[in-house]
């Protein structure tokens, strides 16, 4: 039996949408797509859409990696729908995160899908696919597309720009898909689509102040990503950038190596990163085991990467401590071969020779190292920014592995 009691006795608690919120959520474009800074406000602005859609009468499907994020945008619409949902003219699942009109098609859904697997058994009029940087592409070209063949329905999309932070949850085969689907999205010319970049200022609601307060602790590229929302390719400058990194990921079982070392940046912030050479002149990056703490906690897993990977030698840099880096690395173990390194040369100096290995491809990644990787791409010689520690160890390593005169060339082979 119906209910009683109409929708339109009831009231909407719905946001008013900020000017930029405002100009995705009344555009008629079939195809939409967001590129956003954090705390934008753009999940908010899904939201008022999506409601606005639901009452009138439409079927919206909300898709998203994780349940943090299914939970951000679910309090939206049920706190903007809590009285006709109270009244019982709405009928809410909070297992299934759903709110139907009953007896009707008319519905909200909320989901978690990060592949096109998750995104399976449903159909939508209005299909949302929220951080789809982090999702695999097929959740969209597979299974989100031919959804919207029996209702000519409308899709919305919403990303933040890929970063290192992001890296390691992404199931996206191609990095950089959301970023290229905005590209063509500005570049379309059939009228079907429409993008727009929300920055972290442009959420009124935030305040500046403390956002220029977190501001301050973030990196150059970090900053550029999470908050201007702007997709980098390449920072001027930089010795590496990520699309030579992505180039050099090493696919398949790993080789028998000649030769394994633990290179150490010390500090609190120590750089530890652990490499290989393989016979025929290739380095692969292993590890990162960076580690924060007093001497004795980077020397104890400096140590622990040495015997975790069999390797040949600590390789520890001792401008700042001097005799006392490799005392303190055998006091923790008097065992392990300790080869101290001094920077007598620039950070350039020592770094761009080990860059140009990349561009030789004597250089793989067994891996992704986001912190790492970070600081390769970010760090700009001469720039003034903080001594990037990862980056200093890769330095080590891979100097000690295919650019120190002399290195000496194990006959032994093994496996890590």
């Amino acid at each position: 039996m119906p209910n009683v009691v109409s929708p339109r006795e009831c009231t909407i608690r719905l946001k008013r949408p900020h000017p930029r919120q405002a100009d995705f959520i009344n555009s008629p474009k079939k195809r939409k797509i967001i590129r956003a800074g954090r705390r934008s406000g753009k999940t908010t602005g899904l939201a008022i859409l999506a409601v606005q859609r639901f009452l009138a009468g439409e079927r919206i499907l909300y898709a998203v990696p994780t349940a943090e994020q299914v939970n951000r945008f679910w309090k939206e619409v049920t706190t903007a729908l809590y009285e006709p949902i109270a009244a019982g003219v709405f009928k809410k699942n909070e297992t299934d995160h759903t709110i139907e009109l009953p007896w009707t098609e008319q519905r909200i859904k909320a989901k978690t899908a990060f592949n096109a697997d998750t995104l399976r058994g449903d159909y939508a009029s209005t299909l949302i696919l929220d951080e789809f940087q982090l999702m695999n592409e097929d959740a969209w070209g597979i299974v989100g597309a031919p959804m919207m063949l029996d209702t000519n329905g409308d899709a919305i999309f919403c990303y933040t720009p890929p970063s290192f932070r992001t890296a390691g949850i992404s199931k996206a085969h191609d990095p950089r898909h959301a970023a290229k689907m905005y590209t063509a999205a500005r570049q379309d010319e059939t009228g079907r689509w429409e993008a727009w970049t929300f920055t972290s200022h442009d959420n009124p609601h935030l305040s500046q102040e403390g956002l220029s307060e977190i501001s301050q602790d973030m990196t150059a590229l970090a900053y550029k990503q999470e908050i201007l929302a702007e997709d980098i390719e390449a920072i001027p400058g930089a010795l590496w950038t990520q699309q030579l990194i992505d180039a050099h990921r090493w696919v398949g079982p790993l080789p028998d190596f000649v030769r394994v070392v633990v290179g150490i940046d010390p500090g609190h912030d120590a750089g530890i990163v652990v490499g290989g050479r393989t016979a025929d002149g290739r380095a692969l990056i292993l590890d990162d085991l960076s580690v924060s703490g007093d001497p004795e906690t980077w020397a104890q897993q400096g140590v622990a990467g040495y015997h975790k990977y069999h390797a040949h030698a600590l390789v520890p840099e001792r401008n700042h401590g001097g005799e006392m880096v490799a005392m303190t690395i055998r006091h923790v173990d008097a065992t392990v071969n300790v080869k101290t390194v001094w920077a007598s040369h620039g950070k350039y100096a020592r770094a761009e020779p080990v860059s140009v290995l990349y561009t030789q491809h004597k250089v793989w990644h067994v891996g992704t190292f986001p912190n790492l990787e970070g600081e390769m791409v970010s760090w700009v010689p001469d720039a003034g920014h903080a001594s990037p520690n990862r980056l200093d160890a890769l330095v080590w390593t891979l100097t000690e592995l295919l650019l120190a005169a002399g290195s000496p060339m194990q006959t032994r082979k093994f496996r890590v």
